[in-house]
């Protein structure tokens, strides 16, 4: 059975972070996000301050994740991603660019924000929840289809096939 709450980081635009856990509905309707931090305490931030809130494998342990707990070392897709959805980059509010995978469904117009497969999955960021006060421009690079299906081949009429010019002529 998965976790009710999953390891968070939460960027803000002074630069600061925060490490702790939230649940799937962390309350994207609310003024703030709350999420528990790694005392216990239940966290609030207001959401004019997030960057953005990065899904992550493991939380910070050492003075190395310090400067970059998230591991984001790739912001931008170095080919045409595999996975379905749409390709969007978007600009934030600080000037950052960022890339990733959106589903293509109804969540793009709703909510409170856009959650994100980021370019590079084997890193420590497995998604990014961008909230709609961080964005600046969000530009749509492509539609990545699922594998087509093919089409049911027409019954060809049990004869032979007529010729386009009468031969009498």
């Amino acid at each position: 059975m998965a976790s009710a709450r999953k390891a968070v980081i939460v960027r803000k635009f002074s630069r600061d972070w925060v490490a702790g856990y939230a649940t799937a509905e962390f309350g994207q309707s609310k003024p703030e996000l709350e999420f528990l931090d790694l005392t216990g305490r239940v966290a609030r931030v207001g959401w004019e301050q997030v960057k953005w809130m990065c899904y992550v494998r493991a939380l910070p342990g050492g003075p190395a994740d310090q400067a970059d707990p998230e591991r984001l070392v790739r912001k931008r897709f170095s080919l045409r991603p595999r996975t379905a959805g749409l390709w969007m980059r978007l600009t934030l509010m600080d000037g950052d660019e960022l890339e990733g995978l959106a589903a293509n469904d109804r969540s793009l117009v709703e909510g409170a924000g856009l959650l994100l497969t980021p370019p590079d999955t084997r890193s420590n960021t497995q998604r990014i929840y961008v909230p709609r006060q961080a964005i600046q421009t969000l530009e749509v690079l492509s539609l990545i289809g699922a594998a087509g299906r093919k089409r049911a081949e027409m019954p060809r009429p049990a004869g032979e096939q007529p010729g386009l010019f009468s031969s009498d002529e």
